[in-house]
């Protein structure tokens, strides 16, 4: 749990049972709901011992893992863990609906309206409005955290791929990478990445993989990363040394295919790419020590230390460290739900106005998104109730709590526990599959 001084400054965090001792003894209040966070009456941070913590985050493209943990003596203690999931991807299709309806009211026979996009300068350093949320959301919680702990330093994944390390096999200043420990995970990960983690010649998925050359090396075929792909055991051993021409020649579209993807950048690893370089600064900008580490890394970390892959476990495993003593048990899903639109009008399939929603947003002092508890005492909807709420005009609001959707509960049951922050949040075990959706 976390833990502020009367001031509002963080102090080191602390476990649930002493929280729950504090807030008893009436020595705490609550400062936030969730993340839970508490702030001691008459203790300061000068009265305190704050031996600080340090953040691990592991970037990616629809979900980022954040983990808190003390290091100490080379070993790292995970405390806390969040996977942020993020709304790129609603955001690419709202933006590609946008340019539709533009493109659709030039092309009708309308006024003439000429065109703007050239009009239109970027910045350097711009990028995609998909992938600067990614970006602003990360770096919108990483600040978090910072506010509610005693932050130290940060951790960050950088880069998918040590490219240098996969290119060259020159000293690097590690012996991992020199002995080509650690190059071998990284051209492992990006291949496995490249081909779907399946086999290249027969799509063959959930099976031991091999890393084959397409145009085997016995006939000249180099050692590039555009010449290798997997392949699965069956496979490897039937191509041999023959080239793939000859061990798909009666597969002619599986050959093409194998020659395109072979060909094709990993399109997807370069915008995450691009996105790590962007936080990396950010990041760098907003804390005094950031320390930088590659995918390849965190993977041959995570099997060094046998942890399972996840994306929070993946933080807690990124950068340099000699062992893992503790990870956390449970872990607060985020998804980032937005704060709704400024659009008061509702549109049918044609673009005529359908539905007129509210002038205001708050109704009775809540607003859809809020976090608050409805005790109805009779009646069909009788105890307690927990959960985001959806207002409405008439001041019976609907809640949305772990067990489902309870419509039509009136204003004057509910209390206000946390304002609506544009995230939805769920808290579940470890390595438990992610529902798609967030509860509070």
């Amino acid at each position: 749990m976390f833990v502020l001084d009367k001031h509002g400054r963080p102090l080191q965090p602390t476990s649930p049972a002493r929280a729950r001792k504090l807030l008893k003894q009436d020595r705490a209040v609550v400062a936030r709901h969730t993340p839970f966070v508490i702030r001691l009456k008459g203790r300061t941070i000068d009265l305190s011992e704050v031996d600080g913590v340090e953040l691990g985050i592991d970037p990616g493209s629809r979900y980022t893992g954040v983990a808190l943990f003390t290091a100490k003596d080379g070993e790292r203690r995970g405390l806390y863990a969040i996977e942020l999931s993020h709304r790129g991807g609603i955001i690419r299709d709202k933006l590609a609906a946008r340019a539709a309806y533009r493109r659709g009211r030039r092309t009708r026979n309308l006024r003439y309206r000429a065109p703007r996009f050239a009009n239109r300068a970027r910045l350097e350093g711009w990028l995609a409005p998909s992938l600067r949320h990614r970006v602003d959301t990360t770096m919108s919680w990483a600040t978090r955290l910072a506010r509610w702990a005693p932050v130290r330093a940060v951790h960050v994944e950088r880069v998918a791929f040590d490219v240098h390390a996969m290119a060259h096999g020159g000293p690097l200043g590690r012996a991992e990478y020199q002995h080509g420990t650690l190059a071998g995970i990284e051209v492992r990960e990006y291949l496995l990445a490249k081909w779907g983690r399946a086999c290249a010649y027969c799509g063959a998925t959930g099976v031991p993989l091999n890393i084959d050359h397409i145009y085997p090396r016995s006939r000249g075929g180099s050692d590039r990363i555009s010449n290798l792909c997997t392949a699965c055991v069956p496979c490897n051993e039937k191509k041999s040394s023959r080239p793939v021409e000859d061990f798909l020649k009666e597969s002619p579209r599986r050959l093409a295919r194998v020659l395109a993807q072979a060909k094709a950048p990993l399109r997807d690893a370069a915008a995450v790419n691009s996105t790590r370089w962007a936080l990396w600064r950010a990041l760098d900008t907003a804390f005094t020590t950031v320390h930088t580490a590659s995918g390849g890394r965190t993977k041959w970390n995570r099997r060094r230390t046998s942890t399972p892959k996840t994306h929070t476990l993946d933080a807690l495993c990124v950068g340099r460290f000699g062992a893992l003593t503790r990870t956390p048990t449970h872990v607060l899903a985020v998804e980032a739900t937005g704060r709704g639109t400024y659009t008061r009008t509702r549109t049918d399939k044609y673009g005529f106005p359908r539905l007129r929603l509210p002038r205001q947003k708050r109704v009775f002092g809540y607003q859809t998104g809020d976090l608050a508890r409805a005790v109805v005492p009779t009646g069909k909807k009788t105890g307690t109730h927990v959960g985001r709420i959806a207002v409405r005009a008439t001041g019976r609001f609907n809640v949305k709590t772990d067990l489902g959707l309870i419509q039509g509960i009136g204003h004057q049951y509910f209390r206000l526990l946390q304002r609506a922050d544009g995230y939805g949040y769920t808290i579940r075990l470890e390595g438990a599959p992610s529902s798609g959706h967030s509860q509070p």
